[in-house]
């Protein structure tokens, strides 16, 4: 029964394909023989789509090929493109990190060039060469000397201008410094925006302790900050020193924490730092 209702429709199908073969070719044979205008206008209402029919049918495999070809070509270009953007991409981040570190160190000249241009004394750029942190007791080392002109008594901050500490001892090519928080430690300060003098001393921890004689009702408030003052004598008077914190510490510039300083090149002949 199925073998009989598929032998069926496959004539069914044959019988319409060799109609839709045949009927171009009718209407061709009266396009020429007869040429009956009336017969072609009506025949063309069915000629026409079933051409149009049977051409999609044997033409569908040339197409697909050749849309496949073209999504081929298309896939190909769309990764060409993402290469070449990929290695823009790269270049774009390479050239920002130069940028960015360029940037930092154009930074970091321009602060040093200024910090010169601001002090009305000479300035000497060193780096930290040794950080010697025992109990109670801070210094470091830093590789300009006596040959550069460093004295004992002078200055020496950070390329932020904060008070980092001071020389005590020089040799030719080095020299050696006594941080804020060594307990040998005391420089005199001023509250910045008023005339209360003090004074802060190292205790071996990393905040020093301050201590006020000038008024001795004032009461320091966190976050007031702390200048060198000149009543020793033996400072230059401005530098910053640090802030207020917990009443009566004071949170200055650690000495790990920076690596490239400045010292203060200050006449220092009538001074004794101790």
């Amino acid at each position: 029964m199925n073998q009989a209702k598929s032998s069926s429709r496959i004539h069914s199908i044959v019988r319409a394909a060799f109609a839709a073969a045949v009927l171009p070719v009718l209407f061709l044979y009266i396009m020429i023989s007869k040429p009956d205008y009336k017969i072609m206008n009506a025949l063309s209402y069915v000629v026409l789509p079933v051409a149009n029919f049977v051409g999609d049918i044997v033409t569908w495999p040339i197409r697909a090929i050749g849309g496949a070809i073209e999504n081929v070509t298309e896939f190909s270009k769309l990764r060409t493109e993402n290469e070449e953007l990929r290695i823009r991409l790269d270049q774009a981040l390479i050239n920002q990190n130069n940028f960015e570190i360029a940037l930092a160190e154009n930074k970091k000249l321009k602060q040093e060039l200024n910090i010169k241009n601001m002090q009305p004394y000479d300035t000497l750029v060193a780096d930290v060469i040794h950080d010697n942190s025992a109990i109670g007791h801070n210094t470091f080392i830093i590789n300009r000397g006596k040959q550069d002109g460093i004295k004992q008594g002078m200055a020496v901050v950070s390329t932020d201008m904060n008070l980092v500490g001071v020389i005590i001892d020089t040799a030719n090519n080095y020299a050696r410094a006594r941080a804020l928080t060594d307990v040998n430690s005391s420089v005199a300060v001023r509250i910045v925006g008023s005339e209360v003098y003090g004074f802060i001393s190292g205790n071996g921890s990393k905040r020093p302790k301050i201590g006020f004689f000038s008024d001795p009702e004032f009461q320091p408030s966190d976050g007031i900050k702390l200048v060198t003052s000149n009543i020793s004598g033996m400072l230059p008077a401005g530098t910053l020193v640090g802030k207020v914190v917990d009443g009566n510490n004071v949170e200055v510039k650690p000495v790990s924490s920076v690596s490239r300083v400045m010292v203060l090149k200050f006449d220092t002949e009538q001074n004794e730092y101790k």
